[in-house]
């Protein structure tokens, strides 16, 4: 029954992501990969999935900050008192991270056993290798075709 439902969850996402970008497809496929994965229970996936997109938005800002700091420095230009502010500025924002994800990690034991939790991470790491290597062969395909 659980797997019935699975399908028609998946299915229904990407029918309602078939026109979206391809953002909104992974991250629907992504939704579907680790509920399958981590066999969350209807009561379990309501308290899982806003404690786990906002732990992932805020994360985002987070590497888009840190992103911004570092993406226009002069490097051979660059003082040294520039750098250690920058560094300062990044060192903030990777606290921020750790602290972001240790609250992450406690809300979560609020919600799914501390062994869903550890499988979570094996979840996500299988579920970046399927999507780079459906990355490979979709560009491999279209490089053959040219």
């Amino acid at each position: 029954m659980k797997k019935i439902l699975t399908i028609i969850f998946v299915l229904g996402f990407y029918l309602v992501s078939f026109s979206q970008d391809n953002r909104d497809k992974i991250k629907t496929l992504k939704i579907a990969f680790i509920t399958e994965k981590l066999n969350l229970t209807e009561k379990e996936a309501q308290a899982f999935w806003p404690v786990y997109n906002s732990f992932e938005d805020e994360y985002m800002k987070l590497r888009r900050q840190s992103y911004e700091k570092r993406k226009n420095i002069d490097f051979q230009n660059i003082t040294d008192k520039d750098a250690e502010a920058l560094l300062n500025e990044i060192r903030v924002i990777e606290k921020k991270k750790y602290t972001l994800k240790e609250n992450y990690m406690n809300d979560l034991l609020k919600v799914i056993s501390p062994k869903k939790i550890i499988l979570l991470n094996k979840v996500e790491d299988d579920f970046k290798h399927k999507i780079f290597e459906e990355f490979k062969n979709r560009r491999g395909m279209r490089n053959a075709k040219d």
